[in-house]
């Protein structure tokens, strides 16, 4: 747990699309691309940290082993990808000959890979460049695109790609990963600690393994809490949110206030505690599916005005005035 998040990220992440066996439909693809098969267009698209550039870069590293730093261009949010990218750097890249087998003999696809990384924040310009450019390079270059939301790439590309849907991963899979990075690195946590991770992490394996590793440095040679993992996340813990729906069904504003400005005194993200709210409305069952919509309606509004630069601590106190209205209907 000494290395830098870089490095740690990159020892974490699977060599082999074998090793990526959380996403089964797209590995099933690519086993048979790499049995010999021709690799199309590729889009990934779903939550982050669910696999998808660790996808591909597994893929690619079967396929072209030593020639992998060659054969494939990675281009991601932080590189510049106007119009003139795409017509220079990743038109040129293309255009390149390549060889049918690798330095140790084996036969690897006279073809090369380019992946653009968050291909969402790409100008519509841009997007419209790469178009004709995917066309013309058939032959030589296979681009796969990976994003978080598929509407925001226009339609001419998606039709040229095989699209793939990344889920957020179940709740077996995040524990399997995480009990063996634990292990690989001595790190010692108490009982529920790993459930407790998953949690705050929802589906996002890279936020899990992140949060693991500060809370090992938090707490170097001792055993890791639920309190660590609530302190490092921001997650508000339950005592909080459970006290806010007693002082809510108390119909007192004065205690509701006070309440309020104790539990924002804490620190704690006013987003965070209206998605918290969400998830405690959602399973209480003294409330009538009428009423829930009534408070959902509102944390919308409220969540809107925080986007806009609202006050935390009025925002949430109109949500949990809300959320009294509805408890003494």
């Amino acid at each position: 747990m000494e290395r830098g998040r870089a490095d740690f990220m990159q020892a974490c992440r699977p060599k082999t699309v074998e090793e990526v066996a959380y996403q089964d439909e797209v590995v099933s693809v690519l086993k048979s691309t790499l049995q010999g098969a021709d690799l199309p267009n590729l889009l990934f698209y779903g939550p982050p940290g669910t696999g998808k550039t660790s996808t591909i870069l597994a893929a690619s590293r079967q396929l072209f082993g030593d020639l992998f730093r060659q054969r494939v261009l990675e281009l991601n949010a932080s590189d510049e990808r106007g119009i003139q990218v795409i017509r220079e750097k990743v038109k040129t890249f293309a255009q390149t000959t390549v060889s049918s087998t690798r330095p140790d003999g084996k036969p690897c696809p006279a073809f090369k890979i380019i992946i653009l990384d968050e291909a969402d924040s790409m100008t519509n310009a841009a997007q419209a460049a790469l178009r004709r450019t995917m066309e013309k390079q058939s032959k030589t270059t296979r681009f796969c695109l990976i994003c978080n939301y598929v509407s925001r790439i226009i339609e001419p590309l998606t039709s040229r790609c095989s699209k793939f849907r990344f889920k957020p991963l179940a709740q077996g899979i995040l524990l399997k990963r995480l009990t063996f990075i634990c292990e690989e690195e001595n790190v010692k946590y108490e009982d529920s600690v790993l459930e407790t991770l998953i949690d705050t992490s929802e589906g996002d394996l890279r936020r899990a393994i992140t949060t693991l590793q500060s809370a090992a440095r938090l707490r170097p040679g001792e055993q890791i809490s639920k309190e660590d993992i609530f302190e490092i996340t921001g997650v508000v813990p339950d005592k909080w949110l459970t006290e806010l729906m007693e002082v809510c069904a108390t119909n007192s504003y004065e205690k509701l206030s006070d309440f309020v400005n104790l539990m924002m005194a804490e620190g704690y993200s006013a987003t965070q505690i209206l998605n918290q709210i969400h998830d405690v409305i959602m399973t209480n069952n003294q409330l009538s599916d009428i009423q829930k919509a009534a408070v959902y309606e509102r944390l919308a509004m409220c969540d809107h005005r925080l986007i806009d630069g609202g006050d935390e601590y009025l925002q949430v106190m109109d949500l949990s005035c809300t959320v009294m209205k509805q408890m003494g209907n």
